[in-house]
């Protein structure tokens, strides 16, 4: 019995905290939120310190191979007679390497709380029960050791495509056999170099949160975040697995117990290239007392996979339908917020299930092209095309004019990132591609929404208000036009009172020019706000609303 159990010490997780002991209650019944950090002791200390080198030391020489081969080959180091003492050292390495290995197995067996927990880590293991998950729940260890809580298996998808759910791709223009033939043969060299951009330094670029290193450097932060959503918010982990097999780190903190009416409604958050929900834009719904789940990206913090958009989509679906068929959501009772690039599965979220309530995007951007050709050389211009296009389409204006809900778009004024020009010390409204998203969104209102409102004289005014550069300036347009809210309000009520509902609405057909333009501003300012402040600032809950109906 003693030998498995150091068998199981061996091969077993790491164990960072225990969030409570599994047989401790509290006078309330409730369990006690105060946890602290797993100590292991000398010996399983000193060889964890030593393991965990290595593994640095790995991830350095795996990033740094191409550099590390073509210095040797031209030392004349790869060859035979150079490779074999070599490799007699990395074998006697690994040996010492499991040796040591060993040692932590030995360490962790005589450590009574490591015992208990992988006693409980078993247990769930043969018995997925929800007593021995509320059990599990009180340790932190390394996730990909966590049992599976849903699966997309478990319920039937009728939007599960071949390879995934569907997405949005490019039109392909029409040639003849022949020619599509000949252009297939002509551009198999920039179709094997672009994927060979994507799956190299362009995915590590564009989602700089799944490098190793980088988590392993946030690691401290990120476990403290961990503690913080368990032991004060009552944050209930899951493991989701989506259709690609992908394993999906959630966090769920369910405030429908409160009594409050902002806890009926989930708020599901996507967060930004390097954001983890963790430390991420979780917070700022938790503040309003809404209930809240959260998720990593694949290859961000215990979620398995690579960050592309394929795989996105397929993760956000698996969320959607943990938090309908697990949880007990409705669709109607959902808001979806995003901030940064997480716009993208966000947006497709309620392009695919246009039954959720409303949308909040913070600091995003209408599609990646403009950002990823601002950071590139001009001569690599038809390359980047190329490769966002085929790999990398993040084309979030694009899915969002496929939804017909609520939404409100939060433009940061001072948004660094988040802009498609270079060399400048201030960053003008202008040239924020976040309002590129807002015109891109209200010119979709005119062919969906209110066709009749948003003409070119309405639009040219919408525009000088988004260009704006303070509020001051921004209110001065506004009430330059004279727009009156009562008077638009009323409009909108009284059209909605006497026809139907569903877009597009024909309201201001008979409108003169200045009706529309009051109209059409009065309609910007509701979908938009503008927030004074950087691209990584948290957003305060004060700034956070479900957007506007009418």
């Amino acid at each position: 019995m003693d030998r498995w159990m150091w068998l199981r010490c061996l091969f077993g997780p790491s164990l960072q905290r225990i969030h409570r002991s599994p047989d401790q209650t509290r006078t309330d019944g409730r369990p006690p939120r105060r946890g602290w950090n797993y100590q292991p002791r000398g010996l399983e200390r000193h060889t964890d310190s030593i393991l965990g080198w290595a593994s640095v030391l790995w991830s350095l020489s795996y990033y740094s191979s191409p550099l590390l081969l073509c210095y040797l080959y031209r030392k004349g180091y790869i060859c035979s007679s150079k490779l074999a003492p070599l490799s007699q050292y990395v074998g006697t390495a690994l040996v010492c390497l499991i040796g040591v290995a060993c040692l932590r197995g030995w360490g962790r067996w005589r450590n009574p709380e490591y015992v208990q927990f992988i006693s409980i880590l078993e247990e769930t293991r043969r018995d997925h029960t929800p007593n021995n998950k509320k059990k599990l729940a009180c340790f932190d260890f390394d996730f990909k050791h966590w049992p599976v809580d849903f699966s997309w298996k478990e319920v039937s998808s009728p939007k599960l495509s071949k390879g995934g759910v569907s997405l949005l791709r490019p039109e392909p223009k029409h040639r003849g056999a022949a020619d599509s033939v000949l252009n297939s043969v002509r551009t198999l060299p920039c179709h094997i170099l672009s994927y060979l951009i994507v799956h190299s330094f362009g995915r590590r670029m564009l989602y700089p949160g799944s490098l190793g290193l980088l988590q392993k450097a946030m690691r401290p932060m990120l476990q403290q975040g961990q503690a913080r959503l368990v032991e004060e918010y009552d944050g209930q982990r899951n493991k989701l697995v989506a259709c690609d097999g992908n394993e999906i780190d959630t966090m769920f903190v369910d405030r429908r117990k409160d009594g409050g009416q902002a806890g009926k409604t989930l708020v599901i958050c996507c967060e930004g290239n390097a954001g983890f929900y963790e430390v991420g834009c979780m917070n700022t719904p938790l503040d309003g007392g809404y209930s809240v789940l959260g998720w990593n990206h694949p290859g961000f913090g215990g979620s398995t996979g690579v960050p592309l958009p394929q795989n996105e989509a397929n993760a956000m679906d698996v969320v959607i339908q943990f938090a309908v068929h697990k949880l007990g959501f409705q669709l109607s009772d959902i808001i979806v917020y995003a901030w940064s690039i997480g716009g993208f599965t966000a947006s497709w979220a309620v392009m695919s299930y246009p039954e959720i309530r409303a949308l909040v995007l913070d600091a995003s951007f209408d599609d990646l092209l403009p950002l990823a050709l601002k950071v590139m050389p001009d001569s690599w211009r038809p390359l980047v095309t190329r490769t966002v296009r085929q790999y990398m389409n993040l084309n979030n204006a694009e899915q969002l004019c496929k939804y017909q809900g609520p939404v409100l778009l939060i433009r940061r004024t001072k948004d660094e990132i988040i802009t498609t020009t270079t060399g400048q010390t201030q960053i003008t409204l202008t040239a924020s591609s976040g309002s590129a998203l807002a015109v891109g969104f209200i010119s979709f209102s005119v062919s969906l929404r209110y066709p009749k409102v948003m003409t070119e004289d309405a639009l040219r005014a919408v525009r000088q208000w988004l260009a704006a550069g303070t509020p001051i300036e921004e209110e001065s347009v506004y009430t330059g036009y004279e727009v009156d809210d009562d008077w638009c309000l009323s409009v909108l009520q009284s059209y909605q009172t006497d026809r139907e509902t569903l877009f597009p609405w024909s309201v201001g057909e008979d409108m003169t020019l200045e009706g529309r333009r009051q109209l059409a501003l009065f309609l910007a300012r509701k979908y938009m706000r503008n927030f004074e402040t950087t691209h990584c600032t948290p957003l305060p809950i004060s700034e956070f609303r479900p957007p506007w109906k009418l």
